[in-house]
């Protein structure tokens, strides 16, 4: 299973991928609207980004990995600038400080003892509505930064976009005055203003604060707008080599109930697998199709014969043949 986790998370180009890209390659804050979207402000990886990529723990949805703080659910739409429409099958990594200000991966005076840790850091891959969805709590502060939530948009292999988000401050400051037995600091001290990312505007970063009922803590959200078009561009088009032997579609209908069609064509004949992954990145089913021609074929999937969940799953394409092994993988949007 581990070896099938790793390659699966490099078919998808979540493997050895860096997590910044040159400034050439992310657009400026003074870059404005293309359409009727306007692109997120790029900014700073900031001090401790990691490769989310390098550790295969990272593809899950709930990234707490026990630490203490309010429960913070978060979801992120991404739209194509081009057309100002959902961008499916693309890959998006959030990471940020827990309570106290700390980030895992790291040791050094201002955050001490952290090296070969995990938490609060993550990656989905975006649903038929563009959007992917996190579990975390509520971010502390540290000196000189307001508190805030990174996140990277991986559209392709020559272009990523990398912002943060935040949130208003008076909403923000009463969570940690009402949970002050967690959130020790007390209130954040630092204004728009003064914080160096978010001094030259933050209007299409400040994200939603709502509270929920069944969790008792709080649900967030940010449409993030990047370059390119929805509905067209993710991580199934990234290797070119497989365009030599199959194609992979979109599954229909999607979004799906109970049941739906995974259609691709061969380029010669094949050995194919179907492979079912869950968002904590766990293989959950394999469906063989032994000796296919080439040309147009259809796997029909019934979560219910399967003994699967009503929730969103990425399906891997795995062809065969004499020229080798190639794979492929888009996300279905399952409706609960």
């Amino acid at each position: 299973m581990k070896v099938d986790r790793k390659n699966f998370l490099k078919s998808v180009g979540l493997a050895g991928l860096g997590l910044t890209l040159p400034v050439s390659k992310v657009f400026s804050k003074t870059e404005t609207e293309t359409s009727d979207c306007v692109l997120i402000p790029s900014e700073t990886a900031g001090p401790f980004p990691l490769d989310l990529t390098e550790n295969s723990t990272f593809f899950r949805q709930d990234v707490r990995e026990g630490k203490a703080g309010v429960q913070l659910n978060v979801r992120l739409r991404i739209m194509g600038v081009d057309n100002c429409q959902p961008m499916q099958n693309v890959r998006v990594n959030i990471w940020h400080c827990d309570k106290d200000g700390l980030y895992s991966g790291y040791d050094n005076n201002m955050n001490s003892g952290q090296a070969g840790l995990t938490y609060l850091r993550g990656y989905q891959i975006t649903d038929a509505n563009g959007e992917v969805e996190f579990v975390t709590i509520f971010p502390g502060w540290y000196n000189g930064r307001i508190c805030h939530i990174h996140f990277q948009v991986y559209v392709s292999s020559s272009y990523a976009a990398v912002s943060q988000l935040t949130f208003d401050i008076p909403a923000k400051n009463a969570i940690y005055a009402a949970n002050s037995s967690i959130y020790t600091k007390g209130a954040d001290p630092t204004s728009f203003s003064g914080d160096n990312i978010f001094a030259d505007g933050y209007q299409y970063q400040l994200a939603t604060l709502t509270p929920n009922a069944s969790t008792g803590g709080y649900d967030t959200f940010l449409e993030v707008s990047v370059r390119g078009a929805g509905a067209t561009s993710g991580v199934g088009h990234l290797e070119r080599e497989n365009d030599k032997q199959f194609t992979l579609e979109q599954n229909y209908p999607n979004p799906l109930s109970r049941a739906t069609t995974i259609p691709f064509s061969l380029e010669r004949a094949s050995d194919v697998s179907i492979e079912l992954w869950d968002l904590a990145g766990k293989k959950v089913a394999t469906i063989d199709r032994k000796g296919l021609s080439a040309g147009k074929h259809n796997v029909d999937i019934m979560l219910d014969e399967l003994g699967l969940r009503p929730e969103n799953y990425v399906y891997q394409i795995v062809v065969t043949n004499r020229d080798g092994v190639y794979k492929g993988n888009k996300l279905m949007t399952v409706v609960r």
